[in-house]
């Protein structure tokens, strides 16, 4: 899942980054909310952790400014303690949620967690294909009752998949959502884990459920064939 922090505090902004880059979500950073809006409108994000306090352009210039434009992506607001006015003006532009600073990281990523399970009809708590299922919350995959153990990088990458199943998806869209926007490295990353993930969710139980698409990518089906 790929996440937008816009934050201009420094110290803030690098904690939100290290603390959900553990939780296994790719992150972007914008320091002000000319930046954030430019970043929201080119990429395309899972959610969106908006400050209201930044230069250059007010956080709800920017929620504004997105949902001007038709997007309509979960946006988590971050508000002064005594910021009710604010709180008010963000979910009249179009806010999902607020936390008032200081906050618990715990508690943002419970709010971020839920804003992804309800930014779709298609978000659920927990994820399936067939038997196969994913627990975002509780970080566990299963076949059937039988359960698998996968890296914190597989794990980002099956769920990434499970969230766009039956989809064709590029390797450019997996290293953006899983890896990030800014890496660098060699794309044949994407086929050495989706080898890893096929030995662990399909090889040992005789199923087929990640596909190859030529030309495309990947796509990870429905329902798991045998």
């Amino acid at each position: 899942m790929r996440i937008l922090v816009v934050e201009d505090d420094g110290k803030v902004a690098g904690f939100l980054k290290k603390g959900l880059e553990e939780e296994h979500y790719a992150v972007d950073l914008a320091g002000d909310g000319e930046e954030g809006g430019y970043l929201a409108a080119v990429n395309e994000y899972d959610a969106i952790i908006l400050d209201v306090m930044l230069p250059v352009k007010s956080g709800l210039e920017v929620l504004a400014g997105i949902r001007k434009q038709k997007n309509h992506t979960p946006v988590l607001m971050l508000t002064a303690k005594d910021g009710d006015y604010e709180q008010a003006d963000a979910f009249d532009l179009g806010a999902d949620d607020y936390l008032t600073k200081p906050f618990s990281f715990i508690v943002l990523t419970a709010r971020l967690r839920a804003l992804l399970r309800r930014g779709a009809p298609e978000r659920p708590a927990i994820l399936a294909a067939g038997d196969l299922s994913l627990d975002p919350a509780r970080r566990s995959v299963h076949r059937g009752e039988v359960p698998i153990t996968l890296t914190p990088r597989e794990f980002g990458l099956l769920e990434y998949l499970m969230r766009n199943k039956d989809i064709a998806v590029t390797k450019t869209q997996i290293l953006q959502h899983v890896w990030d926007a800014h890496y660098a490295g060699p794309d044949n990353v994407v086929e050495v884990y989706m080898g890893y993930l096929r030995r662990k969710i399909d090889t040992p139980f005789g199923t087929t459920t990640i596909e190859t698409v030529r030309g495309v990518g990947y796509r990870l089906s429905s329902e798991s064939r045998r």
